[in-house]
């Protein structure tokens, strides 16, 4: 009687054609996800899960998990024959919400238990575990995908409220406790929506290990956190702000990453995704590891993961974090601490290849998103075209207003008559790039204090002088990015472990803040003055930026049409100033649709109860007319 074969425990089988592994091995292949990771599919009949995994140095792969008890020798992947480096099999009756990993034999006899590079879904941390898990959704955003070119267009109002998910808002009642995915959609939409942002950027939601990462350490690429819930929570979570016309932004670190046992480190026992030389592969800032983007396969990943959350999540734009950090070999590095480039530079060559041809697939495979870059150099041309010889961005950080514009705000209002220049200093380069004007999460922690109290003096003109900061801010040409609490003027530093202070808006002054930066969102958003020309020096004007001894200035903002004017005059003291003449570009009546100082604000209530230009030439300017200007207060007028 013929012997009973038993049937194999992983099949062979594969999702890769020949050109796929062409692409990949080229670095030219864009959507790897749907080769590499675990996929439920059915083969010869069976059901079960196809995995794959790129580890060409390893001596040996198997899936390990629950259903095989963590046994290393019952589920080993076959090595693909074309030399990719891909172990790839089909292992019959494993389905959706299996836990597992791969363990990889090292080249040097260790074995390594990794997670999936691929994996959708991992354990909440600090278990490691991948999750099998399809990404099944349907999605209800039809019309807002059909139109989101129009709200990510460069000459759209683009105003960004930054968010981070843990620490956002808690449930009162458990505040050691998260809110998952469908929490913040019930809470966090309508906020955005009241107070007239367009979109929001949400800082990493991919797995991270450690808390105090902020999630700019990551270990699951392709993988929502846990932390509140699973992939489709994430999704609902989008598709909300969606249907509620609010975009989303995320955050996105491809310079590094954590050395975490199970992470993307020494990942087949060899320097896989990172660099092996410790001056172009460590990095001293973060302790972490730099990819080696200059490695075919790698750049391949990476871009795929870019295209991921545009195509899986239906994500409107990237935030590319560290640029400046992979600009240059010899960022954070001292003298003999970093490798020339091939012609003896400083500039990091394949990650401004890398850069560029990221950009190009995003925009080739999704013209409606936006790429931006925070980026803090005067590396030339990063919100350029890459035909144009730049890197491709669609906006760049513009981290000279913050900086300067926060030291002008800091100093006593006596000084700031000798220090005009660091406010007007911007518009020399405003232009040169098309720029966002940040006050993000890293200008209000690590010492810095919050954003109030950085402002100067009682605290009356602490608020006076902070409402006149956001007006500056939303009438200075570029699109706007403010952090989560700044709108209604957080008294404590971030803390990434505890919900915002939510109670301070039983209080006048906080309200007030966050009254108007709804006003100043309205403004921008209905007024084309403020957006039709984000980025060209057509759509500002000068008027008067001379008058240092009041440290008041004045200047236009245009629109396309010759009847899109507004004018703006900063009061930077806490002296009033009446009867100011100022110039303006046309006669007839005009009015504030905007006044910092306005007791709905918290202010005083100073304003010009009517503006009537004259036939007066005044500070290059055809007309004139005496207006009031608050103290410490701006008014806009149109």
């Amino acid at each position: 009687m013929a012997k009973k074969v038993e049937a194999p425990k992983v099949i062979a089988h594969s999702l890769f054609s020949d050109f796929d592994i062409e692409l990949f091995k080229a670095g030219k292949h864009y959507r790897l996800y749907n080769h590499f990771g675990a996929h439920v599919i059915s083969v010869k009949r069976k059901k079960g899960t196809y995995f794959s995994v790129w580890a060409p140095n390893a001596h040996s792969v198997s899936v390990i998990g629950n259903f095989n008890f963590w046994n290393k020798e019952e589920h080993p992947l076959f090595p693909r024959w074309d030399s990719s480096g891909i172990w790839e099999g089909f292992i019959p009756g494993i389905t959706e919400g299996e836990l597992y990993k791969y363990c990889i034999k090292a080249p040097d006899g260790r074995y390594l238990e990794k997670a999936d590079p691929f994996a959708h879904y991992a354990e909440l941390r600090p278990k490691t575990s991948s999750i099998s898990w399809s990404l099944d959704y349907k999605w209800k955003d039809a019309k807002w995908m059909k139109n989101r070119h129009q709200a990510n267009s460069l000459n759209a109002p683009f105003s960004v409220y930054e968010v981070h998910l843990s620490s956002w808002r808690r449930s009162p009642d458990h505040p050691e406790a998260y809110l998952s995915y469908d929490d913040i959609a019930r809470d966090l939409v309508p906020y955005v929506q009241d107070l007239g942002f367009t979109h929001v950027e949400f800082m990493p939601v991919m797995e991270h290990p450690f808390d105090g990462s902020w999630g700019y350490q990551l270990t699951g690429y392709f993988a929502p956190t846990a932390r509140f819930g699973d992939p489709q929570g994430f999704m609902r979570l989008v598709d909300a702000l969606h249907q509620a016309g609010i975009g989303v932004i995320l955050d996105w670190v491809p310079a590094h990453f954590p050395g975490d046992a199970h992470g993307l480190f020494e990942f087949d026992g060899t320097h896989l995704y990172e660099h092996a030389d410790p001056r172009k592969g460590f990095h001293p800032d973060w302790k972490s590891y730099i990819f080696n983007l200059g490695r075919t396969e790698v750049r391949s990943i990476m871009i795929s993961n870019a295209i991921f959350w545009l195509d899986q999540y239906h994500i409107d734009g990237l935030r590319v974090d560290a640029v400046a950090s992979m600009l240059y070999l010899d960022y954070s590095r001292k003298e003999g601490e970093w490798v020339p480039n091939e012609f003896g530079g400083r500039e990091h060559l394949e990650n401004v290849s890398f850069l560029k041809e990221m950009n190009e697939a995003v925009y080739g495979n999704f013209p409606d998103v936006q790429t931006i870059a925070e980026e803090s150099t005067s590396w030339p041309g990063v919100s350029r075209p890459t035909f144009a010889g730049g890197l491709g961005f669609g906006m760049k950080w513009m981290m000279g207003w913050m900086n300067d514009s926060l030291r002008y705000f800091e100093r006593d209002p006596y000084y700031r008559q000798f220090h005009q220049n660091e406010l007007t200093f911007s518009l020399v380069y405003a232009f040169t790039e098309n720029f966002m004007l940040p006050l993000s999460h890293d200008e209000v922690v690590h010492g810095k204090k919050s954003m109030i109290y950085k402002m100067p003096g009682d605290d009356w003109q602490r608020f006076a002088n902070l409402r006149l900061l956001y007006t500056w801010m939303f009438t200075h040409p570029g699109t706007k990015l403010l952090f989560q609490g700044c709108e209604f003027a957080q008294t404590s530093e971030w803390n990434h472990e505890k919900s915002l202070d939510w109670h301070l808006l039983d209080f006048a002054p906080h309200k007030g803040i966050q009254h108007i930066i709804r006003k100043l969102n309205e403004l921008y958003k209905t007024y084309p003055a403020l957006h039709a020309k984000n980025f060209e020096g057509t759509g500002f004007e000068w008027i008067d930026n001379s008058d240092h001894a009041n440290s008041v200035i004045i200047y236009c903002r245009k629109g396309n049409q010759p009847n899109e004017r507004m004018v703006i005059a900063m009061n930077l003291t806490p002296v009033p100033r009446q009867d100011y003449r100022i110039g303006l570009p046309h006669n007839g009546d005009w009015k504030e649709v905007l006044n910092s100082d306005d007791l709905a604000f918290g202010g005083t209530g100073q304003f010009s109860a009517n503006i009537n230009a004259e036939e007066l030439p005044w500070q290059s300017q055809p007309y004139s007319a005496l207006v009031n200007l608050p103290p410490l207060g701006a008014i806009v007028i149109v």
